[in-house]
């Protein structure tokens, strides 16, 4: 089995439930083991909790990918704030996913892994932060997939969480999204190699993850930002610049992640849905009450702010503060600098 945990950083602390673990869709973990890191000290009252939920291919290094968000007096601050980021369920960076061992067969879950969703990933959070002795967090935060967390955490524990602030997400996945993720997912299941049975072997498909990843990095940005920064560039013979990009990210990501993770994952977020099994959607949303900041990313094709202000206007206790940045759906791992005061000002309205 390929050692994904290389990279994990040896900062990374692990919390272990051996009680079994029913996923909403009636799927079965005889165990879970959840990867995360903290940052700060927690006080006494240990009510300055920040919890942090990761993107798609993000890890429990939440100070590497969302790097220029701890400082002090920025979003993450760790003279003041006990921070935590999660490895999410279902994930390749150390928490129980595709690439863990099943206790019952001895075997890697790989495709076999249970069908989850973002509530699942929610619960199994909430398992660490009661392990830890935590029963308030003052803020949830996250993008993308992240959001999604955050959203449902305002539904699943509202005792627990104080406020919350979603980034670039909607409160379902739309139809737009299940189509970029299953397109995705088809060009893993064209893979000669995993089909094959790589993954058993020990070795991650190569082409048809690399070309996902070429897909969705189509999405991650904006027209505007291909073409100022690619234009109709050429480079080696005859290649266009931006082909040689995408091809790059595709092979960072081969050598960093798992086809049947990412399978996982985009399987989880195409099932994102607020009003699942609670109600008329509207009526949903609208039933919130947590404080809620929602930052919406003007440039965003994945995610447009046209589903961030759908949730601001039907959230009664919510505000929504724009990116205005060229960048695309990535804008918030890019303009850290402005996202980071954004966290912090929310942060500062929220003390007594």
């Amino acid at each position: 089995m390929r050692a994904y945990t290389e990279i994990i950083s040896e900062k990374t602390h692990y919390f272990d439930s051996k009680e079994p673990f029913t996923t909403e869709l009636g799927g079965l973990l005889p165990s879970v083991r959840v990867a995360y890191r903290t940052w700060g000290t927690l006080n006494s009252r240990k009510d300055n909790v920040i919890l942090i939920c990761q993107a798609l291919t993000g890890s429990a290094d939440a100070d590497a990918w969302w790097e220029g968000m701890f400082s002090r007096g920025g979003a993450f601050d760790e003279s003041t704030d006990f921070i935590i980021c999660t490895n999410v369920l279902g994930s390749c960076y150390g928490t129980t996913g595709p690439i863990s061992m099943n206790p019952l067969t001895g075997s890697h879950y790989g495709p076999d892994f249970p069908l989850i969703t973002i509530r699942d990933m929610v619960h199994v959070q909430r398992l660490l932060l009661a392990g830890l002795g935590i029963e308030r967090v003052k803020l949830v935060v996250g993008a993308s997939l992240g959001g999604m967390q955050v959203l449902e955490w305002g539904f699943l524990y509202p005792d627990v969480v104080q406020a919350l602030m979603p980034m670039g997400a909607s409160g379902r996945h739309s139809s737009w999204c299940i189509g970029q993720s299953e397109a995705q997912r088809q060009a893993i299941y064209a893979d000669r190699d995993w089909n094959d049975g790589w993954y058993q072997e020990g070795y991650p498909p190569g082409k048809g993850l690399a070309a996902a990843r070429m897909m969705a990095m189509c999405t991650y940005r904006s027209f505007e930002n291909f073409q100022s920064r690619f234009g109709r560039e050429v480079q080696e013979g005859s290649t266009f610049k931006v082909e040689s990009y995408l091809r790059h990210q595709g092979r960072k990501l081969v050598e960093r992640f798992d086809a049947n993770t990412y399978i996982t994952l985009t399987k989880a977020m195409d099932l994102h849905d607020l009003s699942r099994g609670r109600g008329e959607y509207e009526e949903v949303l609208r039933s919130f009450t947590l404080p809620v900041e929602i930052l919406s990313i003007n440039s965003d094709i994945l995610y447009p702010k046209e589903e961030q202000e759908e949730l601001a206007r039907l959230i009664p206790n919510s505000s929504i503060l724009y990116l205005d940045e060229p960048y695309g759906h990535d804008a918030f791992l890019i303009d850290v600098e402005t996202v980071s005061g954004m966290v912090r000002n929310f942060l500062d309205r929220l003390e007594p």
